[in-house]
């Protein structure tokens, strides 16, 4: 059976795994592992089955916020498919890093891809992506997966040990840290709880910005200088596009 499970605050890691599971097969089981309550079941697998994870990439790695919950998976020999989203700057180790996690709960990665998605906190760095064409390039890949009964494991790009977290540096050169920065609520709030219904962490903002995209009134906003200085930095350093890089048994595709 395949059953694919995705970390997917602002859709767009959503739109990727759903494209490739449904490609593989119309009749996959998805589990949305987005909010906190839908992160409490420990998930169990058999060898019979293939299941794909996706997360997106935080500040070069698989986000922290999942780790608990993806070290108690019992992965029973199945087949994986590992799959990160980044914001066009770069996945660093993060694909390495789920397949690792993977492999470590006795899951066989096959394929992996590292795909593209609208920058996180900024409305024009990736802008619309994925896009048709990430979508044909996905579900391509789908299809070199679908119908293979190997079980040869794949090593996406990355680093052994793992680089440091991506942080910003100041015009210092200084790195910034941002942990305690949350969007503010403006003026124009009108109290109607749905960007807490949306969070998906229960703690530390992790600077997925649903609350800022989704709010219907746009009263959610970042207002510190450095952040806001970050934001158009990416936008101006990572503006060319990128495109996927993929990899199954036996093959390495960098589209």
């Amino acid at each position: 059976m395949t059953k694919a499970y995705y970390f997917s605050p602002t859709g767009t890691t959503k739109t990727i795994v759903e494209t490739i599971a449904r490609t593989i097969d119309i009749n996959t089981e998805f589990h949305n592992i987005t909010r906190p309550e839908n992160r409490t079941v420990e998930p169990e697998f058999t060898p019979d089955d293939l299941v794909i994870f996706g997360v997106p990439v935080y500040a070069g790695r698989v986000p922290n916020v999942l780790k608990t919950y993806l070290s108690k998976i019992r992965g029973g020999g199945a087949r994986g498919v590992a799959i990160v989203v980044y914001g066009n700057r770069h996945y660093d180790d993060a694909l390495l890093e789920l397949t690792d996690i993977l492999t470590s709960c006795d899951i066989t990665v096959i394929a992996a891809g590292a795909f593209i998605g609208q920058h996180s906190f900024s409305e024009i760095l990736a802008k619309g992506r994925p896009d048709q064409e990430d979508i044909a390039i996905a579900k391509a890949f789908a299809e070199g997966i679908k119908n293979t009964t190997l079980k040869t494991p794949v090593i996406p790009s990355g680093n052994r040990p793992y680089r440091s977290y991506y942080r910003p540096k100041d015009e210092n050169g200084e790195p910034v840290n941002f942990k305690d920065i949350k969007p503010t609520k403006a003026v124009n709030c009108i109290q109607c709880g749905h960007c807490e219904t949306l969070c998906p962490v229960e703690g530390i903002c992790i600077k997925c910005c649903t609350c800022v995209k989704e709010c219907p009134v746009g009263a959610r906003i970042f207002i510190d200088p450095q952040f806001v200085a970050h934001k158009i930095e990416l936008e101006e350093q990572f503006s060319l596009r990128k495109e996927p890089e993929l990899w199954k048994a036996g093959k390495t595709d960098e589209n």
